[in-house]
């Protein structure tokens, strides 16, 4: 069982920056962030494998955002740059202990955090 604590959101204006972190609790094979929108689904924005640190990105973040992990305190942080209004959403780290190649689907994932609002005002 992987217990995860999301921590780093809040508001921000535009062009602004925020850095979110989330620190699991057990082993992780990949771990990644997702965002859901208000009237919209679950949308997958960034992933990484914990050993080995491959990432991919959803095109909407690519050059924008940034997934990194800590081997050492087991935690994967998402830095959040030139931040727009259609960013705001409420945020989600999840994991899996095992598992394929994907890392970008709310499916390729087991564990998820509680949530942390991040809210980008124009």
């Amino acid at each position: 069982q992987v217990q995860l604590v999301e921590s780093g959101g809040g508001s921000v204006q535009a062009g602004g920056s925020l850095r979110l972190s989330c620190a699991a609790s057990g082993h992780t094979y990949k771990m990644g962030w997702l965002r859901r929108a208000p009237g919209k689904e679950r949308e997958g924005l960034a992933g990484i494998f914990t050993d080995g640190g491959d990432a991919s990105y959803a095109d909407s973040v690519k050059g924008r955002f940034t997934i990194s992990r800590d081997i050492v305190t087991n935690t994967v942080y998402l830095q959040m740059n030139n931040l727009k209004p259609e960013d705001t959403a409420m945020y989600y780290c999840a994991a899996a202990d095992g598992g394929g190649h994907c890392l970008l689907s709310q499916y390729c994932y087991d564990y998820w955090g509680q949530g942390t609002q991040v809210t980008v005002s124009s």
